[in-house]
């Protein structure tokens, strides 16, 4: 098979030749691997570790929106998120730190400059799927989420407020993002002229020991606007992968009935996200991408527990298909070059059906 083949023969819960691959880190640890396996690019890395998935995605050609505040360190983009560098022990990375919209109005939600879906370039999508067609295409790559998306702008305590009041303000916020991004990937899977697979939503719902909100909660304003992205890509035949972190398996007979098709990040160690539990649950009405664990042996072990802990989430996961390994979230810079080696070795070995 090639990598459509199987990522379609595995979300179709059929079984492939081997288990799809993913790959997602941070940049420290890439740089890392590309100089281990002395590759040019992200594209020699991913052919180096057998990624079965390739993205594509409109380029926007638009004015900048928003300025940087280089006084404070903070760099924008196009939506107004201000993201400020920050140092720790094994790299760094950009995390949102200001919250321009916490206190804003209803009024000053609807002036706020966000991109316009007629300032992409859509034309550059038909080529990307040309040029990865052996892959399994898709676009998104986490668009559509409410609380993370509005959250960066309000804050998460506005935002939880948001949602549980229905204030105005907060709510247009959201309208107003999927209106666009419903928009975006509804022209971006025209552009492709069937050449994407699937579209990669995303919604953080859940905290390593409970939900985040209440399914009535979900249901009562977040579900219609996940809808609205769903039904763009059902209308032009596409498949439909959400990302959800932490305890999250509650809201998966929604998602089933919503259209959704594979679910992803499946952090073990969350409450009723484990491997066995999942596959028992939902296996055959839902597939699975994830469950390699960021913070379990592949940060912390060593190569032998890294083996180990991947083949038995693969022993559960593998049998009937319906599973692609990939990690939980982008590996991070503490993660040791050696266990992420093994981690891949092990999924292109082991990860094989007899």
């Amino acid at each position: 098979m090639n990598s459509k083949e199987r990522v379609l023969t595995a979300f179709a819960s059929r079984t492939p030749d081997r288990v799809p691959i993913n790959y997602s880190s941070n940049g420290g640890l890439e740089n890392r691997l590309i100089k281990h396996f002395k590759v040019k690019d992200r594209e020699g890395l991913l052919e180096a570790l057998r990624v079965d998935f390739r993205e594509a995605w409109p380029e926007y050609i638009g004015p900048k929106l928003h300025q940087d505040l280089p006084e404070k360190g903070m760099k924008a983009d196009n939506w107004g998120i201000r993201r400020r560098w920050v140092e720790h022990g094994s790299g760094g990375y950009w995390d949102f730190c200001d919250f321009p919209l916490k206190n804003a109005t209803e009024e000053e939600v609807a002036a706020w400059p966000l991109p316009d879906p007629d300032k992409y370039n859509y034309s550059l999508v038909y080529e990307a799927c040309r040029r990865q067609k052996e892959y399994a295409v898709y676009t998104g790559n986490c668009t559509g989420d409410i609380i993370n998306g509005n959250g960066m702008l309000r804050g998460m305590e506005q935002t939880l407020i948001d949602l549980l009041t229905e204030e105005p303000a907060g709510i247009l916020l959201a309208k107003r993002r999927t209106e666009i991004n419903s928009e975006i990937i509804g022209r971006t899977l025209e552009a492709a002229k069937g050449g994407i697979d699937f579209i990669w939503l995303g919604e953080d719902l859940g905290t390593q020991i409970a939900p985040m909100i209440s399914l009535k909660l979900y249901r009562k304003v977040i579900r219609p606007l996940h809808q609205k992205i769903i039904d763009v890509a059902k209308s032009f035949k596409v498949l439909v992968m959400m990302h959800t972190c932490g305890s999250s398996s509650w809201a998966y007979e929604d998602f089933i009935e919503m259209g959704v098709n594979i679910v992803d990040t499946l952090q073990p160690e969350a409450v009723n996200m484990s491997p066995a539990y999942l596959k028992k649950t939902f296996g055959g009405r839902l597939a699975f991408h994830g469950c390699i664990s960021t913070a379990g042996p592949v940060a912390f072990g060593k190569p032998p527990e890294v083996i180990k802990y991947c083949k038995d989430i693969l022993d559960i996961m593998m049998p009937g298909g319906g599973y692609a390994f990939a990690p939980t979230h982008s590996l991070q810079d503490n993660s040791p070059t050696e266990n992420v080696l093994a981690m891949y070795e092990t999924a292109n070995t082991y990860g094989r059906y007899k």
